[in-house]
C-alpha cells in the first residue's frame, strides 16, 4: 500500500507528464495551424490574424522567420531574374544608342527645396539606361571651357555648351572606352562599370573597374586627348594586382566598393582612390594599392601612397588653398566618414579601415556569421586608441556618402545616394566641421561638380543632371 508521500509523488509525476503531453500537442496543433494552408478555415475561425501574428513572434518565432525567408527567397530570385532581364535589354539599348551616336534629349523640371533654392533637374531620356544601382542611368560631370560634359556608367560620352537651353541636344563624343570595359564585363553585372571623369589640361581621365584576368578586377584610369569628335582613350594606370571575385581570403565581393573617384593634384599628378572590394585586409597592407588614396603620375603612371585605412573612398578634393584633401567613404552598417588628408606629412596616413570604424559589419554582432569578422576586424569606435586618425565625420546610420565639392572659402558640400541629400558645411581653423546643413533633393545624387557659382549633380534615380545656383 503506497504511502501518502509515495502517493503525493506519483500524482505530481503524473501531473507534470499530463500537462506536458498538453502542452506538446498544442504546441505541435497551433504550429501546424499556424505554418501550413491545411486547416485553414479552423485556424482562421479559432484565431484571428493579430493572434496568429503574436503566437509566430514570440512562441513560434522559427516558423516565421522560416516562411519569411522563404518568401525572401522566392521573391528575391523572382526580381533577380527580371532585374537580369530588363538590365541586360537596357544594357544593350545604351550600347546601342552609343554605337549610333545619336543625339540625348533633355527634359526640364523644377523642385523647390528646403534651403529656398531651386533645383532644376534636366533629365538625359536617351542612351542613359543601365545604372550602376538601379534603372535608369548612372553617370559623372565635368567642364571643359565651360561645356558640360557627361559620362555614363556604360561609356556614353557626350557634351552640350548650355544645360538649360531645352532646345539643343546633348551630342555624344566617339570614343573607345568599350574597348577597355565592354559587354563582357557589364553583362557580369551593374557593379561593373566606369567610376569618374576628369578634364584638365586637355586631357579627360576616366576611371573604370578592370577585369585583369577572368574575373579578377582591379580599378584602372584611361586618358586621351579631349576633343568632340573622337577621343582615343590609352591606358594610364593599371595595377597587376586585381581581386577575384569569387577565389579570395575573406570570401567576400563586391565592385561597389572600388572606389575609382580620381581629382587634380598638379600639372603632373592626379589623385585617384581605391577600394578594397570587400577583401578588408588589404586597407592595411602596405603593399597593396586596394583601400588607399595614391598620386598617379600622367606621364609615366607610376603611383605613390598617400593614405591607407580606407573602405570604399566615394568623394575626393584636393584644397589647394589649405593644403589638404577631403575624402569621403562609405562605412559598413553605419559608418559613412568624411576625411581629411594633410599633406607634405612623411609618414602615410593611416585611417583605420578595417580595425576601427563607427559601423558594424553587416548583421551586426548577434549574427552567427560574423564571429570571424569581428575577430579578424573588430571595428573599434575609437581611432585614435588605435593608432589611427579620427574621422572629420562619421554618419551613423549610413547616409550612402558619394562626392564632396568645395564651393567657396572654407565651404564645401557632400552628396549622398541612400539619404537622397545634400550637406553644407564649413570647415573652421581648428579643422572641424561646423554648421552642418542638410538639404533634401529627393533623388540618388551620384556625382557634383562646382562652376560659375552653380552646383551641378548627377541624379540617378531619374538619370538627370541637376542645378542649384547657389548665388
Amino acid at each position: 500500500m503506497l504511502n501518502f508521500k509515495m502517493f503525493k509523488k506519483l500524482k505530481t509525476k503524473t501531473l507534470i507528464l499530463i500537462i506536458g503531453i498538453i502542452i506538446v500537442s498544442g504546441y505541435l496543433f497551433i504550429s501546424s495551424i499556424i505554418g501550413h494552408d491545411r486547416l485553414h478555415n479552423l485556424k482562421q475561425s479559432l484565431l484571428n490574424y493579430e493572434q496568429r501574428q503574436l503566437i509566430k513572434k514570440y512562441i513560434f518565432p522559427f516558423e516565421l522567420i522560416s516562411q519569411q525567408q522563404q518568401i525572401i527567397f522566392e521573391k528575391n530570385l523572382k526580381i533577380s531574374q527580371s532585374e537580369k532581364t530588363a538590365y541586360e535589354i537596357f544594357l544593350n539599348l545604351e550600347l546601342l544608342r552609343k554605337k549610333q551616336g545619336s543625339e540625348i534629349i533633355t527634359t526640364k523640371n523644377i523642385i523647390k527645396l528646403s534651403n529656398n533654392k531651386t533645383l532644376k533637374k534636366y533629365n538625359l531620356t536617351s542612351a542613359f539606361y543601365a545604372g550602376i544601382w538601379k534603372f535608369p542611368g548612372s553617370g559623372y560631370v565635368d567642364f571643359d571651357n565651360n561645356n558640360i560634359i557627361v559620362v555614363s556608367s556604360r561609356g556614353v560620352l557626350a557634351h552640350k555648351k548650355n544645360i538649360e537651353d531645352t532646345k539643343e541636344n546633348f551630342k555624344q563624343i566617339k570614343n573607345n572606352i568599350n574597348d577597355f570595359i565592354g559587354m563582357k564585363q557589364f553583362k557580369k553585372g551593374r557593379m561593373y562599370s566606369i567610376k569618374d571623369i576628369l578634364i584638365s589640361n586637355n586631357k579627360v581621365f576616366v576611371s573604370y573597374t578592370e577585369e585583369i584576368k577572368k574575373d579578377c578586377w582591379n580599378t584602372s584610369v584611361i586618358y586621351g586627348d579631349m576633343n568632340y569628335e573622337n577621343i582615343i582613350f590609352r591606358r594610364l594606370f593599371s595595377p597587376e594586382e586585381c581581386i577575384h571575385s569569387t577565389n579570395n581570403i575573406d570570401k567576400q565581393f563586391n565592385a561597389n566598393s572600388s572606389g575609382g573617384r580620381i581629382q587634380i593634384f598638379d600639372t603632373n599628378h592626379i589623385l585617384l582612390s581605391v577600394g578594397e572590394y570587400l577583401e578588408r585586409y588589404h586597407a592595411q597592407d602596405i603593399k597593396s594599392v586596394n583601400g588607399k588614396i595614391i598620386k598617379v603620375n600622367i606621364k609615366t603612371g607610376d603611383y605613390e601612397i598617400i593614405s591607407m585605412g580606407h573602405r570604399n573612398p566615394q568623394g575626393l578634393y584636393f584644397d589647394k588653398e589649405n593644403n589638404f584633401i577631403l575624402e569621403t567613404e562609405h562605412g559598413p552598417q553605419g559608418g559613412d566618414e568624411i576625411n581629411l588628408i594633410e599633406i607634405n606629412i612623411d609618414k602615410i596616413q593611416n585611417y583605420g579601415w578595417a580595425i576601427s570604424s563607427a559601423g558594424e559589419h553587416y548583421g551586426g554582432k548577434r549574427f552567427e556569421g560574423n564571429r570571424k569578422n569581428y575577430k579578424k576586424y573588430p571595428l573599434y569606435k575609437s581611432h585614435s586608441k588605435h593608432g589611427f586618425i579620427e574621422p572629420l565625420k562619421s554618419f551613423v546610420p549610413s547616409i550612402g556618402i558619394s562626392e564632396i565639392i568645395k564651393i567657396g572659402p572654407n565651404r564645401f558640400v557632400i552628396s549622398s545616394l541612400k539619404d537622397k541629400s545634400l550637406y553644407f558645411f564649413e570647415i573652421n581653423k581648428a579643422k572641424e566641421i561646423i554648421n552642418l546643413n542638410r538639404v533634401e533633393v529627393f533623388e540618388r545624387v551620384r556625382d557634383l561638380r562646382f562652376n560659375d557659382n552653380q552646383l551641378y549633380l548627377f541624379m540617378e534615380d531619374t538619370a538627370s543632371i541637376g542645378l542649384i545656383n547657389l548665388n
